[in-house]
């Protein structure tokens, strides 16, 4: 008899990242967190010199990271954070993180 996987829940930031997603990025969320939901410990842990910190843990895809907390006692999974390194449907823009600086607003 195989356990039940843990509930996700999203924190509020972890939202409203995944609102602003294209559709194919959603979709690969919610695959990883099927896998993070049914083996929590399967992914790596985020800091792994932190001996209290073991239910952290990080799941990447490509350029997508999750963030999530293990809550082992009421088998529940929390999604911290959600980062994709690409830009929005529609846009040939690269993402902001990855723009260079407009020179004329560095130089006074």
């Amino acid at each position: 008899m195989s356990r039940q996987p843990y509930a996700v829940r999203l924190s509020a930031q972890a939202a409203k990242v995944l609102d602003t997603l294209p559709e194919h990025v959603e979709d690969t969320v919610w695959d990883v967190l099927d896998a993070a939901a049914g083996d929590p410990c399967g992914f790596g842990q985020w800091n792994t010199d932190h001996p209290e910190g073991e239910d952290v843990r990080y799941a990447s895809v490509g350029r997508l990271s999750l963030t999530y907390w293990v809550n082992r006692p009421l088998r529940r999974l929390t999604v911290l954070n959600i980062v994709w390194l690409g830009q929005p449907a529609g846009q040939n823009a690269p993402p902001p993180a990855l723009q260079q600086p407009d020179r004329g607003a560095l130089v006074s």
